[in-house]
Order: C-alpha cells, then sequence, then structure tokens
C-alpha cells in the first residue's frame, strides 16, 4: 500500500518516471525455486496494485540492447506514490536483484508552442477568408476547440497504448555561442516548432509521441517517449525529424532506450527467471 503522506500533485499534468534495471543472475541463481516463485508474485502483485491506483498506469517492458534487461513506465499524479512504488519495484524481486542502471523524471504537459484561438481565428481570416461571426466561421471554430481540447488531454492526461514497441530518450535545446535555443524570439521559435509538429504529424497512425518536460526535474528538459507497432516507423520519426531544423539546428539528444510491451508472466519467461 502506498505511504499516507499529503498528496504532491502538480498545479497541471501527470508524474512521469522512466526505471530501467538490469537483473543480477547471479544473485537470483542463489535463491530457491520457492523464493524465486515468491519474488515473482511480490512483483506481479505490486504491478496490479499500481494499475488499481485512481490514474495511474504502469507499462512492464523487456529491454532489447543490453543496456538494461527491463524497464518501466510508470505515470501517476501524486509525486508520494510515484516515489513509493518506485521504491517498491526496485526491491520487489528482493534485495540486489534489480540493478538500476537509468532512471528518468518528468511531468506531462501542454507544449508552450501550441496554437491559441485567436491565432487560429487569424489564420481562416488571412487563409481562407472566412468572416467572424458567419456560420462557416463559427464551425470552424467550434471544431477546432473541440480539437485542441482532445490534444490538451491526450498530452497532459494521456492514456497509454498498448502498442509492443516502445522508444525512450531524454532531449534539451541547444544553449551554445552560435545556437541557442532560447535567444530567439518566441514567435520564431512558435514558428519553427509549427513546422517540427507538422513531421510529427506525417506519422498519424504509425506512431504515438508523449513528449513529457523535466527542466529542474532532471538533466534534460524533456523525454519523448515513442510507440510503434514495428520498429522501422521508431527509426524513420526520429532520422525524419532530425532533418527538421529544431533538430538539426537546436536538439542534444540523450540515449535511446528501445523496450517491448510484455506482460509479466511472458517478461519473467523472456528473461529465464
Amino acid at each position: 500500500m502506498a505511504d499516507k503522506n499529503p498528496r504532491l500533485i502538480p498545479e497541471q499534468g501527470w508524474h512521469c518516471l522512466h526505471l530501467f534495471y538490469r537483473i543480477d543472475f547471479a544473485q537470483w541463481q542463489l535463491l530457491s525455486r520457492d523464493e524465486q516463485r515468491k519474488a515473482k508474485t511480490a512483483l506481479t502483485e505490486i504491478a496490479q496494485e499500481v494499475r488499481a491506483t485512481e490514474n495511474t498506469q504502469l507499462l512492464t517492458l523487456s529491454i532489447v540492447t543490453p543496456k538494461a534487461d527491463i524497464g518501466f513506465m510508470l505515470i501517476t499524479p501524486d509525486l508520494h506514490t510515484a516515489n513509493s512504488f518506485e521504491k517498491r519495484l526496485t526491491l520487489s524481486l528482493g534485495p540486489g536483484i534489480l540493478e538500476p542502471v537509468y532512471s528518468y523524471l518528468s511531468l506531462t504537459e501542454e507544449s508552450e508552442y501550441v496554437t491559441t484561438a485567436d491565432q487560429y481565428a487569424e489564420t481562416l481570416e488571412r487563409e481562407q477568408q472566412l468572416k467572424p461571426g458567419t456560420p462557416e466561421f463559427d464551425s470552424a471554430m467550434d471544431t477546432f476547440a473541440e480539437r485542441m481540447k482532445h490534444y490538451t488531454r491526450e498530452r497532459v492526461y494521456p492514456t497509454l497504448p498498448d502498442w509492443p514497441v516502445v522508444c525512450f530518450y531524454c532531449m534539451s535545446k541547444r544553449r551554445g555561442e552560435q545556437r541557442n535555443w532560447y535567444a530567439l524570439p518566441f514567435e520564431e521559435r512558435r514558428k519553427l516548432m509549427a513546422g517540427h509538429a507538422k513531421v510529427g504529424r506525417e506519422f498519424a497512425g504509425k506512431v504515438k509521441q508523449l513528449i513529457t518536460g523535466s527542466t529542474g526535474l532532471d538533466d534534460a528538459e524533456w523525454g519523448v517517449t515513442l510507440f510503434a507497432r514495428d520498429t522501422f516507423q521508431i527509426k524513420a520519426i526520429v532520422y525524419q525529424m532530425r532533418f527538421d531544423r529544431v533538430s538539426a539546428e537546436f536538439a542534444d539528444f540523450g540515449e535511446f532506450f528501445i523496450g517491448l510491451q510484455l506482460p509479466l508472466d511472458e517478461l519473467f519467461r523472456r528473461l529465464q527467471l
């Protein structure tokens, strides 16, 4: 059961933890068959408890490369809940069995460059010659409002998809002497991000993206989680994004982790536990 502390829920968004571990197989082999069975049961019960917690989601991942063996992606509003479950997951198979190799803390968030209603209204007038107060204009604005409501809900309070391939990496915007993202005027940054988002929309239905903010929370500024049904689409979107000016001139990337979403029973078999 999660600790009974005062809740620490952010003004906007949910906490997001990415946790990656190696398994100390030498330690695991020192356990008896009964101890191993109890350890796997303990992890299964914790996962069930996490998923039964309000507004909380947990993905269990088999990491494809030797960077790690097992990964968890945890989303929950309360930081106490996130911290408690993280500690319990780390110890779930027994002391020293799961060795942390990488972790990342971030918050789900809405992009600061999102198009506002006023900006969209200006676009309707300028590009489609629609006049405020006309049925066509009002209908277009209503459609925009509904679309933005859905966008905000998916960015800030997402439902994680069950697509099998999960890619995670962190990134920051460059602050070098030659290229400093934060020295650009806001309107220029907004236009650049609009072009960046356009590339992402080309992969609609193929890749789902969750961008979480980590400024002041972890070493980089954003965590990026990509979900896909095959690795080609992950490779394709990251490759195409790097030709966009935002990535080509202003982005610094962290380490990449690729995982496969698996239920715990299959994950135990995959890891030969």
